[in-house]
């Protein structure tokens, strides 16, 4: 019996995002100066790529 494997590319898509958030939570623990910027700045790793297509598409009026 042949089995037949279909790859979509989310995978691909999931490690780019990962690795997305890991550098932004580098750059802002790094950068935080307090406990509460520590804290905010694991949240904004999280969100960071919502609020850039947010901009994106507010900068291109769509």
């Amino acid at each position: 019996m042949k089995t037949q494997t279909t790859i979509t590319g989310t995978q691909i898509h999931s490690a780019i995002y990962g690795f997305g958030v890991i550098g932004a939570l580098i750059y802002f623990i790094q950068h935080a100066q307090t406990l509460w910027t520590g804290i905010l700045g694991i949240i904004e790793a999280i969100f960071w790529p919502a609020v850039l297509v947010y901009k994106l598409f507010e900068y291109l009026h769509i």
